[in-house]
């Protein structure tokens, strides 16, 4: 189950979230929300190169032998995690727009940190900084376009 909740999670989550925009969104917000959505994947791609190259943790499973991963994983720099940044990402891109189901997400957010933390590949540092990076994408993403928006007829 651990491993399942580390690697698949994650994907759910971003299947609530379209499908949320998909019925909840027309006409122009529903396009906003999905240039909010591709200007935040390119920012937390952006944070997630930049706090990688400024600090580096090795995995649980590096620094411990006697730990083994129960899901595959390189023994790379651990830090962010890019499966919780993409997590804050979604969740905190609903959230601006429904913080009902942004709540849901946010505690699936934090499943998909325990589980990768309990499957030996990360750890809390990790989970912490992902989650704020995808937070952090969001919140800029959205604010961008809102900008966008209003200078841009198409997107009102």
């Amino acid at each position: 189950m651990i491993a399942w909740l580390a690697n698949y999670l994650l994907w759910v989550m971003a299947a609530v979230a379209v499908v949320h925009g998909l019925l909840r969104e027309r006409g122009s917000a529903r396009l906003t929300a999905a240039a909010a959505a591709v200007v935040g994947l390119g920012l937390t791609l952006a944070f997630i190169l930049i706090a990688a190259k400024l600090h580096t943790d090795p995995r649980p499973f590096v620094q411990n032998p006697d730990l083994h991963p129960l899901i595959s994983h390189s023994a790379d720099n651990g830090f962010p995690s890019d499966h919780s940044a993409a997590a804050g990402l979604i969740a905190m891109l609903v959230t601006v727009r429904d913080r009902w189901t942004g709540a849901a997400l946010w505690l699936a957010a934090l499943v998909v940190g325990a589980a990768r933390m309990a499957a030996h590949v990360h750890h809390l540092q990790d989970i912490v900084a992902g989650l704020a990076i995808g937070a952090l994408a969001a919140v800029l993403a959205t604010a961008l376009v809102r900008v966008a928006a209003a200078r841009i007829p198409a997107l009102r």
